[in-house]
């Protein structure tokens, strides 16, 4: 059984998953790796979350994988290391950008190394005033893991992502808001209201068209023009399929607000 420390509801379409571990500042064990991945899946599929927020609960969102149950250097077997980040944390961030759903990261606190690679991962960040977001990997002699060095260039481009994986120097909340990492810093008490404004109005939005939306921007970073222009034709092929396509179009010709289903 997967341990309990991720909350979890659905209300009004929009699940909330809250990492529950503030004596460890949400450090992530396996088991809860592996549960928020499945978490996240079960929300893709699920045709009646049409959302999802992110947060951590006390002076942590995530500081990142919890190291104290790792095998000793001298246990590992060649292929290992490769291995455990494939299975574990890339996955993670995978389960993210994959999502078919966009997901928002209440960022309530520090966020170190996968932590701070799970919230960039997601489709909107909001910070509260306190966050902190670093680039830890080098203060460990580590090289960047879960996606690091693939998320970071495509946000704020390679030389500033360079600065912050070289020296792992804490980011206030204002000066990613500055980078580009985060979308809006929020004072303290503000940062549950806003996710939760946030996602309720992407949950009354056209569902697969975000979910399309999603696809061809993360997939744009990755291919040539005629490869994004063809996704691009692609998805607006399907999505004209939708009930929701319909019903914007109607909406538009009889000058009315569009009542959208997540269909």
């Amino acid at each position: 059984m997967p341990e309990p420390w991720i909350r979890h509801t659905t209300d009004h379409h929009v699940t909330h998953l809250t990492l529950d571990r503030p004596e460890a500042l949400n450090a992530l064990t396996p088991d809860q790796r592996d549960h928020l991945i499945d978490l996240l899946a079960a929300a893709s599929a699920d045709a009646e979350v049409r959302a999802v927020v992110l947060t951590g609960t006390g002076r942590g969102f995530c500081a990142g994988a919890d190291l104290r149950g790792g095998s000793a250097a001298g246990d590992r077997v060649p292929g290992d290391v490769a291995r455990t980040l494939r299975l574990g944390a890339q996955r993670l961030i995978s389960a993210v950008l994959d999502c078919e759903k966009p997901v928002i990261a209440a960022v309530n606190g520090t966020a170190a190394g996968l932590g701070a690679h799970l919230a960039f991962a997601c489709d909107l960040v909001l910070a509260a005033e306190s966050a902190r977001f670093i680039e830890v990997f080098v203060r460990r002699g580590l090289v960047p893991d879960a996606g690091g060095a693939y998320l970071l260039p495509r946000l704020i481009g390679p030389q500033r992502a360079k600065e912050l994986m070289f020296f792992g120097d804490a980011l206030t909340a204002a000066d990613a808001e500055r980078l580009g990492l985060v979308n809006r810093v929020v004072p303290e008490g503000e940062l549950a209201k806003t996710a939760h404004a946030w996602a309720e109005r992407l949950a009354a939005g056209p569902t697969r068209a975000l979910a399309l939306t999603k696809q061809l921007v993360n997939a744009s970073l990755d291919t040539d023009r005629a490869t994004a222009f063809a996704a691009e034709a692609a998805a607006q092929e399907i999505n004209m399929g939708t009930a929701d396509a319909r019903e914007g179009v109607a909406s538009f010709v009889e000058r009315r607000e569009a009542r959208f289903r997540g269909r």
